[in-house]
């Protein structure tokens, strides 16, 4: 895998030759519309549907929004990193011109309305923070077009690992994810032995499993949804406590 600008070129095997391709959701701009929730302090942000906490203790900050039902994809998509411009309608011209397109973290989910609204099905839209928004256009538009196109997420310091649960049920939450940034598979490690256990998505970005780890140091694979893939060795020490977050020190 290379990276080219902010698209993401994949490296295959193809008879024996290695083949650069480069993915469509990356490359390309496509259409949806973006809002805002919240205030300019972006309070009403924290937390969300992907399963992450204060978002600016996180690293995240007001860089974020909450994706429609067709782009958050059950929260498989938590985490990803997207570029988005304003582009003005024929009819409604609220733009403002010549600022750099902004990047943001998907962390939360908008719900379908049924009395019918910008976030139901097929559309793909963005509701960021007040902030994110303000820097396409003013707070009278209300809602304006984007373009959209995938991005590399770039993060400062490492995966951090967010451990919950209790001794028979463990919730781990990997977040600070660079790269792709949406992470497809994780499996765990114990110090005691037994192999690396498969676990299962709960919910957003949390991953759980049932198997008893308590008193364990762990070790953890995961796997983000262009196929990059990270081993964070010993990451949790043996005496780690429901509640712990713990810093891997490296990232994708």
């Amino acid at each position: 895998m290379a990276l080219v600008g902010s698209s993401l070129l994949r490296l295959s095997v193809a008879d024996g030759k290695l083949v650069r391709t480069m993915d469509s959701d990356w490359s390309s701009w496509q259409d949806a519309h973006a809002t805002f929730y919240g205030d300019k302090s972006g309070k009403d942000t924290m937390q969300g549907a992907c399963g992450y906490g204060d978002l600016f203790k996180q690293g995240y900050g007001l860089q974020t929004a909450a994706l429609s039902t067709a782009l958050f994809k059950n929260g498989l998509t938590c985490g990803a990193c997207y570029e988005l411009k304003c582009v003005d309608d024929p009819n409604w011209k609220f733009c403002y011109r010549g600022v750099a397109p902004i990047q943001i973290t998907a962390t939360n989910f908008c719900p379908p309305n049924p009395a019918g609204g910008a976030c139901n099905p097929p559309m793909k839209h963005f509701d960021l923070s007040m902030p994110m928004f303000l820097k396409m256009a003013p707070y009278k538009a209300g809602i304006v077009r984007v373009q959209y196109r995938r991005v590399t997420c770039a993060k400062q310091g490492g995966v951090k690992f967010e451990i919950k649960g209790n001794p028979n049920w463990i919730l781990v939450l990997p977040y600070n994810v660079g790269g792709a940034g949406d992470v497809k598979n994780v499996r765990v490690l114990g110090s005691k032995g037994g192999g690396w256990i498969q676990m299962q998505r709960n919910w957003g970005q949390n991953w759980q499993t049932g198997v008893e780890l308590v008193g364990q140091s762990l070790s953890f694979q995961v796997v983000t949804s262009d196929g990059a893939y990270r081993v964070f060795r010993n990451v949790v020490p043996a005496n780690w406590q429901f509640g712990q977050t713990f810093d891997s020190n490296i990232n994708f």
